[in-house]
């Protein structure tokens, strides 16, 4: 817990970026807010692809520290910010290029459709920074570190809030205000990280220049859970492009639910994060008892933390869509999806720490097949989705059912099935 309760903040911060983002946006018209309901899922996946330099350096750096180099364990976070940089520049080269694009594919309004390709293009700039703050963070959760995190964190909101605010009305910038000030907050949060790593280079004598082989090594590390996270985002742009179909007003209520669901998710991700610490330290060390136990532990707090979040969500349904919406229409659509996303949080909470658990053992290659797997299940449910086109509240709730229904409970099943076995428990410093 000492773990899990600091990373529940600093994950909590991406959401809040854009539960802010949402809030401010959405008081400036229902085409803005659409706008945000589609460029939002076309970020989130650029970005999400890249989770990988987290969740592939925190266990790394964890199985090192634990198998008593903590030299080594710190170098190979560095190699991880160095990858991250590069991937950056790329992306936000390609995504400056390609915004209006990717934009015009889901065949928006035209209104919707400027809004949306305004808020990307700026986006660009906070790219890289997105991207290294994953990896910073990666590296010190693989040291134990989660205060930190969540210090910058919370700094980058109060930074975020207040320049979206500024922007947005203040200097009369609309939906790009908000793009603009996340990217600002994003690169203030990278300079306080590279600060905080800085300092534990030293003490432990670790070079900040890249390695080129320590840098492949993280790619490779990496490359099976950007599989697996693709077949996630898949998932998302899929029903974002069924939320389009019903209706300009679905699709914006549908992203107040998403919203939600994003906050839900990284909220129960918390204790995903400990499990990966704990039991990539645990792997590297060679106790296998105690990484049982782990897992054991988490997936505990795992189901309480879903019943809790799914008991907040359905007595706050009714009272969501006027605080996220000053459009009555879109408001009126919003809360039965969000009792449908309450009722499948606890499932939710299984999910989370059993994909923790075996990104802490390295068990990439597991995750990225066997996503595949998952992400038919949801193509169906949305297929199925689309042929009925079922229009008004019950089209975003049954939208939202095809994706936190149908997905989350493909996940359960494979990921259960691993973690029963021990196929995934490597010992030693490296998998």
């Amino acid at each position: 817990m000492r773990l899990a309760v600091p990373a529940l903040g600093a994950l909590l911060a991406e959401p809040l970026f854009l539960l802010a983002d949402t809030a401010m946006v959405g008081h400036l018209g229902a085409s803005a807010l659409a706008g945000l309901a589609l460029a939002s899922p076309v970020l989130q996946t650029a970005i999400g692809l890249m989770i990988f330099l987290a969740y592939a350096t925190t266990p790394a750096v964890a199985r090192l520290r634990g198998a008593g180099d903590e030299r080594a364990a710190v170098s190979a976070g560095i190699d991880g910010l160095w990858l991250a940089a590069g991937i950056g520049v790329v992306l936000a080269l390609l995504g400056w290029w390609s915004s209006r694009a990717v934009v015009d594919a889901f065949g928006p309004p035209a209104d919707v459709a400027e809004q949306a390709s305004r808020y990307l293009v700026i986006s660009m700039i906070g790219l890289p920074a997105m991207l290294l703050v994953f990896a910073a963070a990666g590296l010190l959760r693989g040291l134990h570190d989660t205060r930190t995190p969540l210090v910058v964190a919370a700094a980058g909101f109060a930074l975020n809030a207040a320049m979206n605010a500024v922007l947005i009305y203040g200097a009369g910038w609309g939906i790009a205000g908000s793009a603009a000030g996340t990217a600002l907050a994003q690169w203030g949060m990278v300079a306080a990280y590279l600060w905080v790593i800085a300092g534990h280079a030293r003490r432990v004598g670790a070079s900040a220049r890249p390695r080129p082989l320590g840098v492949l090594a993280g790619a490779r590390l990496g490359w099976w859970l950007f599989l697996r996270t693709a077949s996630l985002r898949a998932a998302i742009l899929l029903v974002t492009y069924v939320a389009t179909a019903l209706g300009p007003d679905e699709l914006a209520a549908f992203q107040v639910a998403m919203t939600l669901y994003t906050l839900a998710a990284f909220a129960m991700d918390a204790l995903a994060i400990a499990a990966q610490v704990l039991v990539g330290d645990r792997l590297g060390a060679g106790d296998a008892a105690g990484a049982r136990h782990v897992v054991r532990r988490c997936l505990a707090w795992g189901v309480g933390s879903g019943v809790v979040i799914g008991v907040l969500l359905a007595a706050l349904a009714s009272v969501i869509g006027p605080a996220f919406t000053s459009s009555a229409e879109v408001a009126a659509l919003i809360a039965p999806a969000v009792l449908v996303l309450a009722a499948t949080a606890p499932l939710g909470g299984v999910v989370f720490v059993l994909d923790g658990v075996l990104m802490g053992a390295g068990d990439g290659r597991y995750l990225a097949w066997t996503g595949l797997l998952n992400l038919g299940v949801c193509v169906l449910c949305s297929l199925a989705v689309l042929r009925f086109s079922p229009g008004g509240a019950a089209g975003v709730a049954w939208t939202m059912a095809a994706f936190a229904g149908g997905l989350l409970g493909a996940r359960a099943l494979t990921l259960g099935l691993r973690a029963r076995g021990s196929a995934w428990m490597v010992l030693g410093a490296t998998r």
